[in-house]
């Protein structure tokens, strides 16, 4: 009796690999599904916390992560037992490559990681999805927000040539004061003083700092010293500020859908939220075109407001505020005179070996018709 042979197209056999990788990846621990080397994650109790970490964590009476939800962290799926193992800030899967471990003292390679570059593709595939958005060819490079505050950036070849990419920020406990970060090294007790002077009597805060340098964390505890009375509205392109306050609201951007409509920017959330008459008004990250829409509300009677920027330097912040302006149509000019009147304070952070510190304070001044910042 012959067998009738059937061949099966290439595409057909790729989506059923992809298909079963995800299953795999997604699988329950222990399953006969999942990959063994998923079950086998680095455990809290061998994992390493810097000392700033391990102030910070025994001013809220934690260990790590140990107060972040586990129900939270189970959304990675097969990375979810890494980001459980310590007090871990950052996860990197770079393709076939290995995934890399950021617990606070910069990133270590896991060498209990195992994944082929279809599983990683898998992977990125479902927690995009989890996320409420799509990543494909067409649009391989999407950030999206997992649980209560996971932010998850993925990247799909040919963008990344070497294979998938996966960038996972886990986000550090809520309720973190400024007298805990004082513990931990990250403010000295003159400066906590002075930014809770800064909030009492509403000044408009900038922080800024390069990657990984906590900007959000020290946002989110001095908005934490906002009075109970107040109302705060966020806006953030990825919702991931977690705020100690009892009236916070969020908006968050929405990408376009796969036609190309439905996109809701910064620029149009910031309108929005001068309608829900806020106390503060807080926009997560300055990075486009809504820092006209920032400026012109902090120049029109709302104070105590605040943001973050990506500067490599207290003195590199007025380049990167001109060069922003300008992709909103604003002249270097314009800008000047709007952010010295904005802003009252800078707020720049920095790396320091396996911590984080408040590197410098200044103030935003004019120098002529350009923008220029003075050191306090």
């Amino acid at each position: 009796m012959s067998i009738q042979f059937v061949a099966t197209p290439s595409w057909q056999r790729r989506a059923s690999r992809v298909a079963e990788a995800t299953d795999m990846a997604f699988a329950p621990p222990g399953s006969a599904g999942r990959a063994p080397e998923a079950d086998g994650g680095v455990s809290a109790a061998t994992a390493t916390a810097t000392p700033a970490d391990a102030a910070l964590d025994d001013a809220r009476g934690v260990s790590g992560v140990a107060s972040f939800d586990a129900s939270d962290l189970s959304v990675l799926g097969p990375l979810a037992p890494f980001a459980e193992s310590g007090p871990v800030t950052d996860l990197f899967v770079n393709g076939a490559q290995g995934l890399w471990i950021d617990r606070g003292g910069g990133a270590e390679h896991e060498p209990r990681w195992s994944a082929d570059e279809a599983e990683v593709r898998a992977l990125a595939v479902r927690l995009i999805a989890r996320g409420g958005r799509h990543i494909d060819e067409a649009t391989p490079a999407v950030d999206v927000r997992l649980g209560r505050g996971i932010r998850v950036h993925a990247v799909l070849p040919p963008v990344s040539p070497h294979g998938t990419l996966l960038s996972v920020r886990v986000p550090r406990a809520a309720g973190f004061s400024l007298a805990a970060m004082t513990r931990a090294g990250m403010l000295d007790p003159g400066q906590a003083a002075f930014l809770g002077e800064a909030v009492a009597t509403r000044k408009n805060l900038l922080v800024t700092g390069a990657g990984g340098t906590d900007k959000t964390t020290l946002l989110a505890a001095l908005l934490g010293e906002a009075p109970h009375r107040e109302r705060i509205v966020v806006i953030e392109d990825v919702a991931e500020l977690r705020i100690s306050h009892p009236h916070v609201v969020t908006l968050e951007a929405r990408q376009a859908n796969l036609e190309g409509t439905g996109r809701v920017g910064l620029d149009a959330l910031l309108r929005e939220a001068l309608r829900m008459r806020p106390d503060r008004l807080v926009v997560g990250e300055c990075r486009g075109p809504e820092l006209r829409e920032l400026l012109a509300a902090l120049n029109t009677g709302h104070d105590g407001g605040a943001g973050t920027l990506h500067a490599n330097s207290l003195a590199d912040v007025p380049a990167r505020l001109e060069a922003l302006g300008s992709t909103a149509g604003l002249s270097p000019d314009a800008v000047t005179r709007q952010t010295v009147s904005a802003f009252d304070l800078v707020l720049h952070l920095e790396r320091v070996g396996a911590g984080r510190r408040l590197a410098g304070v200044g103030r935003f001044e004019q120098r002529g018709d350009r923008l220029a910042i003075e050191a306090l």
